[in-house]
């Protein structure tokens, strides 16, 4: 894989199948960047483009040769606009105050993190990460990462974890309070993703795979208008689908 910003390449590898983590009774297979490669944050720019995420240091895309459901899916901020639905949830969060941090690791932000997966994702494995691989799993050593934390008073509800590339932001993942089911705030935080492109002149917000069958991922699709990757090129999706 050519980058042009540059001008080298990069060595792509299949793993083996697996059993896929979202659509039952599926085998599922990543295409994955050479592990040992030296990359930079412009280099991940450029394969955000071409429709791959990271998950810790590790880019990759799905290479499954029998489904293509998984799409990467981005919000074009300058065009987007907000449903009723939204715009009820950003005053209800209006209270919150957001800051922006290093990435590093933060015993509340950690403490939070095992509350929410043991909530919202139970018997997924996360719920076993130790300090060390939870970190490994959010943070790239070559990547433009920030934790942006939100905060009503003294107390922390949500942590989103962010890239930022040449052209926008990337939403690498985002854990909140499962005791406040109220305020939205996975939505929320997606809206304050847009926002801030927005504030600060880039184009896009990643909001990384985006799978139609899957319930849990159907979510993406509601920020309008967005477009997925798909036959090596960023579309629209059209109205009604995903939906």
């Amino acid at each position: 894989m050519s980058d042009t910003q540059q001008n080298r390449s990069l060595t792509l590898f299949a793993t083996e199948t697996h059993d896929c983590p979202y659509l039952p009774d599926r085998r599922a297979r990543n295409v994955v960047v050479d592990p040992w490669a030296p990359v930079t944050n412009a280099d991940y720019g450029q394969l955000l483009k071409r429709g791959m995420r990271r998950s810790g240091p590790v880019i990759y895309a799905p290479g499954c040769p029998a489904c293509d459901a998984c799409q990467s899916l981005r919000i074009p901020v300058t065009a987007f606009e907000p449903r009723r639905r939204q715009r009820r949830c950003w005053r209800r969060n209006a209270d919150l105050q957001a800051v922006i941090r290093e990435p590093r690791f933060h015993q509340e932000h950690f403490d939070l993190y095992q509350r929410y997966v043991r909530t919202r994702h139970p018997g997924g494995g996360m719920e076993d990460h130790d300090p060390e691989s939870y970190m490994h799993f959010l943070v790239a050593p070559w990547s433009d990462t920030r934790f942006v934390e939100w905060r009503c008073g003294e107390q922390l509800l949500a942590v989103a974890v962010i890239d930022r590339v040449a052209d926008g932001l990337s939403a690498v993942y985002t854990f909140f309070e499962p005791d406040e089911p109220q305020r939205s705030l996975g939505r929320y935080a997606i809206l304050w993703q847009i926002d801030a492109a927005q504030r600060w002149g880039l184009s896009y917000v990643y909001l990384g795979y985006w799978i139609a069958a899957c319930r849990t991922m159907r979510y993406k699709a509601e920020f309008r208008p967005c477009e997925v990757f798909r036959g090596n090129s960023w579309q629209s999706l059209p109205a009604g689908e995903g939906t």
